[in-house]
């Protein structure tokens, strides 16, 4: 039997929050009939790889609250409405996150994090020949604990691998960097 789009009657917002809000939409199949779903409705995401030009990624240790424990991740984070798109919320996260920066910015992909129960879209991207320009922006009152650190590129399969890197859209990142695999930049000698 082929498999029948379920159509939305309507949807309400049942709760919100400052990074999500959550839906309950009505929709109607022509086989199930009519039933409720809940939907978390965030802003779209976006995280960057920063790779220095000795192929050290740039990377932000930093403890996460749903597993109260710290995890190994890129940059990233919200895109929000003041970002131009999702490549200046990817450059604007890798600032504030790791005080690192440059114009070589390349598009890697987009992959829904929960197509299940959200709409939204993580963007990739990778940054090259990123350089330190300043100390990471830190709010003393906010609720992130984080520390930069860097890792050689040639060694992040193995920390998937190993369990050190377990963020899901991380490791899809590293996924699309992998697919991409942009060719090394020729030294140019004088």
């Amino acid at each position: 039997m082929k498999a029948r789009k379920w159509r939305m009657l309507g949807t309400e917002r049942v709760y919100a929050t400052p990074i999500f809000d959550l839906h309950k939409r009505r929709s109607a199949h022509p086989r199930r009939g009519e039933r409720d779903f809940f939907v978390i409705d965030p802003s779209d995401w976006v995280n960057i790889i920063p790779v220095t030009a000795k192929r050290e990624v740039v990377m932000v240790r930093q403890f996460r609250h749903g597993i109260d424990a710290f995890t190994l991740e890129i940059p990233g984070g919200m895109i929000d409405p003041e970002d131009a798109n999702p490549a200046a919320a990817g450059r604007r996260e890798m600032q504030e996150e790791c005080g690192y920066d440059t114009e070589e910015i390349i598009p890697l992909g987009r992959v829904h994090p929960n197509p299940a129960i959200q709409p939204n879209f993580c963007y990739s991207f990778l940054a090259r020949n990123v350089k330190k320009v300043r100390e990471p922006h830190s709010n003393p009152g906010g609720s992130e604990e984080t520390e930069v650190v860097t890792v050689p590129l040639k060694g992040v399969k193995e920390l998937i691998a190993s369990g050190k890197i377990t963020h899901a859209l991380v490791i899809a990142a590293f996924s699309f960097l992998d697919v991409y695999n942009p060719p090394p930049r020729a030294v140019r000698r004088r």
